[in-house]
């Protein structure tokens, strides 16, 4: 089996020869291909570079569109911050969201207009072009709660979900509309995975999350596969009280980070669930040595089950000594 079929065979519940793997890379695959992560975050050609170098050394099965969060904030006209050797970053003192009577005026950007988001839109077309008979090839877009706290200011949001529930609503109506839009383009430029990024929804609690927040992941997921692909969800932070909701979604990837118990999630989520992660990226993986991350990923499996792809809690940190990267390889390869 090559990378692509390796994983879509693991999410279809199909043998396969060994373990995905499956870690996200961003400024650690800059700093391999030895580039500003400035330029990996703003230049798709240098990002699929960098991705396909990565993933041919380290034998990982996938590549990936990801980059950062702020793509689809940029479009909208939001305040970014960018940096030479950092990724971009939200301006939240001036968000553009601050007047919430800017929502009614504010349009959904054409994907292929010639922004941050044909930016990545044209990566992964890329991608699919240089690895995407070999490597399985991720776009990504940000979820709802992520997404709004981008364009209204997370502190704010936070707020709003007691001042103002049905502004929150209509706002996550838009960003609905936005991601799915921004998720056909990558879909029909190659993508044959959409990882979604919602990180805030693990700030939130369990009741809010509920209430507001998961119903429009599942509306997003169903869009995502409507439109015939895979879904990978990445809920940075400590998801534990949120397992069952985030289970309920049905989507082909669940990445855990590593805050929550690996053995919980299981349970909240059912054996057909597929899990990735979780060993802590820093003080395990970039800080470890190949033999405590082997112990680590071992662990982790064991709680798993079969339906398991091998990864860390989140991004692999840059600094990681590629013996400790290579240690995730051995292990995916020989399991």
């Amino acid at each position: 089996m090559n990378g692509r079929e390796r994983i879509l065979a693991m999410l279809d519940g199909r043998p396969v020869d060994q373990l995905p793997l499956m870690p996200i890379t961003m400024m650690f695959a800059g700093d391999h291909a030895g580039v500003k992560y400035g330029t990996y975050a703003s230049d798709y050609r240098v990002l699929a570079e960098a991705q396909v170098a990565t993933a041919r050394d380290y034998q990982f099965d996938y590549v990936s569109a990801i980059s950062d969060p702020t793509r689809e904030a940029a479009d909208c006209g939001a305040d970014i911050q960018y940096f030479e050797n950092q990724p971009p970053a939200v301006n939240e003192a001036n968000a553009l969201l601050a007047d919430k009577a800017v929502l009614d005026k504010l349009e959904i950007p054409d994907p292929l207009s010639g922004g941050r988001m044909l930016d990545r839109v044209r990566g992964v077309a890329l991608l699919k072009e240089q690895a995407g008979e070999d490597k399985l090839v991720e776009g990504w877009i940000e979820g709802p709660c992520a997404e709004s706290a981008d364009l209204r200011g997370i502190n704010t949001l936070m707020l709003d979900f007691y001042d103002d529930p049905d502004f929150v609503r209509r706002m996550f109506d838009f960003v609905l509309e936005m991601e799915l839009r921004f998720a056909k383009a990558q879909i029909d430029a190659g993508a044959d995975l959409m990882g979604v990024g919602d990180a805030a929804a693990s700030l939130i609690g369990p009741e809010l999350y509920e209430e507001f927040v998961w119903a429009y992941e599942k509306k997003l997921v169903d869009g995502l596969h409507a439109l015939g692909t895979k879904v990978r969800l990445h809920i940075c932070g400590n998801t534990s009280k949120i397992l069952e909701g985030m289970g309920r979604l049905h989507c082909g990837i669940v990445d855990l980070d590593y805050f929550v118990s690996v053995a919980d999630a299981r349970r909240a989520m059912g054996p057909d669930q597929v899990l990735l992660g979780n060993i802590d990226p820093v003080r395990v993986l970039r800080d470890g040595t190949p033999e405590s991350i082997t112990a680590a990923i071992a662990e982790c499996h064991r709680q798993a089950g079969p339906r398991y792809i091998v990864g860390a809690g989140c991004e692999v940190p840059r600094g990681t000594a590629r013996e400790n990267v290579l240690a995730l390889t051995r292990y995916a390869q020989t399991h």
